[in-house]
């Protein structure tokens, strides 16, 4: 992606300009007043910008952590480096190309337990919610729970590169390929749904029903059941402190697990449109 490119061809210019700054543990976040929260840049329903200022799902989650812990928040957009692995490394224990500061907690990290096993410079921690990727279709384009191998012909919009796009290309020996359109992210394909420009799209569910909530579409439905052969079940989303910081994870833990409780992490979601879907890790 070009994204990606762009940090390759940076990376000998900008070599050596990682900070050593150290991510704060609970006292020292309470002390300094502030808590550094890392969130995806452009990864909208969770945080992008709206109106030139940030906005989503992992936005509204960051502030009431800080509220609740006496302190404010300070967000830094996180650019997707080539894997999650080094999106851990730039964004919380060492810091990234281009000067990026390591964060006290970062937001939308898989939690999951063979992830977490190889990246031992943090901890894994709070898993808020269950993610899963949907198919949905304009209505009256195609019948969105038959076969997929009906849709050969129609366009079948999805994020390039991703699980979605490997599957539609690569399943059914590649009956597909050919009606495959991609875009730079899943909210964008689903969008191409709503505006007509595409009849069928691969999303995750988040940003299928952020598109309809904000978009307020009524022209697309969604497939009931699994696709079959389609490898990913879901994954649960979680958060990472630096290993030295696991007394704030701790604390957040404790916050988050308040906030499901009471309702207002279901609120935060609602407000976005999205459904909450409880992680299964969290119990």
């Amino acid at each position: 992606m070009d994204r990606r490119a762009f940090l390759a061809g940076a990376a000998l210019a900008a070599l050596g300009t990682a900070t050593s700054a150290i991510a704060a543990p609970l006292g020292k976040v309470r002390e300094l007043g502030v808590l550094r929260v890392a969130v995806y840049k452009d990864n909208r329903p969770w945080s992008w910008r709206k109106d030139g200022k940030l906005a989503g799902i992992d936005v509204d989650i960051a502030r009431a952590l800080a509220k609740a812990l006496g302190v404010r928040a300070d967000l830094a957009e996180l650019v997707a480096d080539e894997s999650a692995d080094d999106d851990l490394r730039n964004g919380v224990w060492k810091g990234g190309l281009l000067g990026f500061q390591p964060a006290d907690i970062m937001l939308h990290v898989p939690f999951d337990r063979t992830f977490a096993a190889r990246n031992d410079q943090v901890a894994i921690v709070a898993p808020y919610y269950r993610e899963s990727f949907q198919f949905a279709a304009a209505k009256g384009a195609l019948d969105v729970n038959a076969p997929p191998t009906q849709y050969r012909g129609r366009r079948l919009a999805v994020e390039i590169d991703s699980i979605p796009d490997f599957y539609l290309i690569g399943a059914f020996g590649g009956l597909l390929a050919k009606d495959v359109i991609h875009f730079p992210g899943g909210t964008e394909a689903a969008m191409a749904v709503a505006e007509g420009k595409a009849d069928a799209v691969l999303a995750s569910r988040a940003q299928i029903e952020a598109v309809l909530h904000d978009s307020g579409a009524t022209n697309i439905v969604r497939r009931i059941g699994p696709l079959p052969a389609f490898a990913s079940p879901g994954w649960d989303i979680g958060m990472a402190v630096k290993e030295n910081s696991r007394n704030l994870g701790d604390a957040v833990e404790t916050i988050l697990a308040e906030m499901t409780t009471s309702g207002a992490l279901n609120a935060i979601f609602e407000a976005h449109g999205v459904t909450y879907a409880p992680a299964l890790a969290a119990g």
